[in-house]
């Protein structure tokens, strides 16, 4: 589907290939054209979208073809974890640092060419931005620190910065960790978005507001004219098509078979009658010879035609398939975590002193704007119950009077930042030591053939297994670590996840919720997901004040 929006090519891959410093490739002849407007990146994890937004920013260097910028005299890229640079300031977000020092600098005598370079027109960039942060209802202060601002001011802010400087501007994954109000504010800032913008992003809401919808996939980008559900429209439609050509070629390979099995039976029924008529003597021996070579020649020549039509036709299946997208389902049967509606998993308590029973398989859900401790509450609730050690700094007080009582030691937890310390094991042993319990005796029920056996129901298969955690993508990784919460014997009665769906592709957020589907168990869920929360079935939102 052709892509018309925008006014003219904003940036051109021409042939473009990256390889990693080891050979490895991550692209090969990658040509496509985004067009000026807005448009979302999508594709599976670990296809290459911030490596490619990288090299679109100049960050990274093509190893062969290249980029091609129309028009634009600045390419801005807001990194996933723009809000881990604690150190930077405000005006660093703003990305307009440089021209400050220019202009102070002249105005304490520097007469450096480079200087007014620097400056060009923007000698009064620091009101202009303070008037632009003023406008947004955030922090206007140009040397306060990242780290006394909130995720969402530090996303705001730096979008700021990006409308300010215009040009392209490239954002990756903008809306990871902002609450509810933050995500709104942010996709008001999206709508009017004056310039070129690319951003990779899983958020349904977000990339509803696009122009158009590129995908990344095995290595190839096509671009889609229209938002997200267009797009959706479009490959479902696509999807048909190619079903439908599968149907057709493979209903012609069957008939080509059909026809060269006849063949073949026609033949052997003319040389059991030949060696008939041979035995009984009914022809002249020359006679018998020559129609023998002259039905050999023929169904040589016969044969070899049928071979090559039924090739053709299986190459015409293989094609038709090509076209086909896989679409891999986690598929497993969970054992009951024996959770009736009567029996009493958690309390919450709110900060006014109202109680809420979590009963029974319930799916509930902990919101709340960024900062007023939904982690910290699911921290303390699992440190009292002695399954978890409450990280260090987070024992002060801030979560007022709301508490999370569990009345279950089945408890399975998935925070936000997955445990890195075991990178170097493989997927296979990992997942042993999990489930075996690191200090408990080996249960020998859980074989490593049992395990992989159970793996490739969470589509981790083959020499999958024998990879280190490390070496995995998010969405492979995050894969790995729903199998330990869900395999886990005796089965959990109670998930508690943390932000389960940040870094997901929509694929890995689509397997997410066909797991929980399965679960009989309880879920305790902090999410701003709200497409995530809806398709689970949430029964109950506990806010935070």
């Amino acid at each position: 589907m052709p892509a018309h929006f925008g006014e003219r090519p904003a940036v051109i891959l021409d042939d473009v290939s990256f390889n990693w410093p080891d050979g490895s490739s991550q692209f090969e002849h990658l040509s496509a054209v985004f067009n000026a407007g807005r448009t979302g990146l999508i594709g599976d994890n670990g296809q290459g979208k911030s490596t490619l937004l990288r090299l679109i920013a100049g960050e990274y260097a093509p190893s062969s073809g290249r980029i091609i910028l129309s028009g634009a005299n600045r390419v801005a890229y807001l990194p996933q974890h723009i809000t881990l640079r604690t150190e930077a300031t405000v005006a660093d977000l703003l990305g307009i640092t440089p021209i400050l020092e220019a202009i102070t600098a002249v105005e304490n005598g520097g007469l450096e060419p480079s200087y007014f370079d620097t400056i060009a027109d923007d000698w009064d960039i620091a009101a202009r931005s303070v008037a632009a942060l003023e406008a947004i209802d955030t922090v206007s202060d140009l040397e306060r620190s990242v780290a006394t601002l909130s995720g969402g001011e530090t996303m705001l802010i730096a979008l700021t910065g990006l409308k300010i400087g215009g040009g392209i501007s490239l954002l990756d994954e903008p809306t990871n960790n902002l609450d509810r109000v933050t995500r709104e504010r942010l996709y008001g800032e999206i709508a009017t978005w004056p310039g070129t913008l690319i951003v990779v992003s899983h958020d349904i809401a977000l990339l509803e507001l696009m122009n158009a919808t590129a995908e990344l996939r095995y290595g190839a980008l096509s671009v889609y004219g229209g938002a997200y559900h267009a797009y959706c429209e479009y490959v479902a439609q696509q999807q048909q098509a190619a079903l439908q050509a599968v149907r057709s070629a493979t209903a012609e390979l069957k008939r080509e078979k059909t026809q060269r099995i006849k063949e073949q039976e026609r033949v052997a029924h003319s040389e059991r009658q030949a060696r008939k008529d041979a035995a009984n003597k009914r022809f002249l021996p020359g006679v018998l010879d020559h129609r023998k070579n002259r039905a050999e020649k023929a169904q040589g020549s016969n044969k070899q035609l049928l071979l090559a039509r039924e090739a053709a036709a299986a190459e015409r299946v293989a094609v038709a398939e090509s076209a086909l997208r896989e679409n891999l389902a986690i598929s497993i049967d969970l054992p009951d975590p024996d959770v009736p509606p009567s029996r009493r998993i958690a309390t919450l308590t709110s900060s006014d002193g109202r109680e809420f029973i979590i009963q029974g398989p319930e799916r509930i859900a902990i919101t709340g704007d960024n900062g007023v401790g939904k982690t910290l509450l699911l921290e303390r609730a699992l440190a009292a119950a002695g399954s978890r050690v409450l990280p260090a700094g987070m024992e002060s007080p801030q979560v007022a009077a709301a508490r999370l009582v569990l009345h279950t030691d089945r408890v399975g937890y998935l925070p936000q930042r997955l445990d890195t310390s075991h990178d170097d094991l493989s997927v296979l042993d990992y997942l042993l030591l999990k489930l075996r319990g690191e200090a408990a005796s080996p249960d020998p029920a859980i074989t490593p053939g049992k395990m992989r056996h159970r793996l490739a129901r969470f589509l981790i298969r083959g020499d999958a297994v024998f990879r280190p955690l490390g070496s995995l993508s998010g969405g492979e990784r995050f894969r790995v670590e729903l199998a330990r919460l869900l395999l886990a014997e005796p089965p959990y009665q109670l998930l508690i996840l943390d932000e389960p769906t940040n870094n997901l592709d929509l694929n890995t957020v689509e397997q997410l919720i066909q797991a929980l589907a399965t679960y009989r168990g309880a879920v305790l869920v902090v999410s701003h997901d709200a497409n995530f929360l809806n398709r689970i079935a949430v029964t109950l939102n506990f806010e935070l004040p």
